[in-house]
């Protein structure tokens, strides 16, 4: 019987150890927080989600501060999360490359307060009247009496897209 070559058992001996073998460090650099800011919160109040215990709505005003005491903490990038007023919402979700919306507001006033890299959503769901991705047209002939109108919504995401990166977003996504 030969001798293993590679006996990584020794490796696992203790956490000390373990930490400077690892291939795979994850700091709280690499982390990218998600921020939802809701467009008809007053300041000081915050939503809570539901689905995602400890996770809130924010203010315009109030998301800026979160995201700072974030930075201060040592993160370095957030995603932000944008929900209209319900009253707002369109067939084409018009509200969400609009250069006053919600995500546009809020990345200015982040990129002028703090140091974060700014990542934002670019989605039509939250500012569709109707909570579809893309625009949609009435289909007897589908299962839903609807399509998504898929290359139609490209074009509409790609004005979401550049309205985003003109208000100053580091990475749309």
């Amino acid at each position: 019987m030969n001798f293993p070559i590679t006996r990584m058992r020794r490796y696992r001996k203790n956490s000390k150890i373990r930490d400077i073998v690892r291939e795979t460090k994850l700091n709280k650099e690499d982390l990218i927080y998600p921020i939802f800011v809701k467009e008809d919160l007053k300041d000081g109040e915050k939503e809570a989600i539901s689905t995602m215990p400890g996770e809130y709505r924010y203010s315009l005003n109030d998301c800026v501060e979160y995201a700072k005491e974030l930075e201060a903490k040592g993160l370095k990038s957030i995603i932000v999360f944008g929900i209209p007023s319900p009253e707002k919402k369109d067939e084409v979700g018009s509200p969400a490359f609009a250069s006053t919306g919600i995500v546009q507001k809020t990345v200015r006033k982040l990129k002028a307060e703090t140091d974060l890299v700014i990542i934002t959503d670019v989605c039509l769901c939250q500012y569709t009247s109707h909570g579809h991705c893309g625009l949609i047209e009435e289909n007897d002939d589908t299962d839903f009496g609807f399509e998504i109108l898929n290359d139609e919504s490209l074009e509409y995401l790609a004005k979401v897209a550049l309205s985003h990166a003109e208000a100053g977003a580091d990475i749309v996504a």
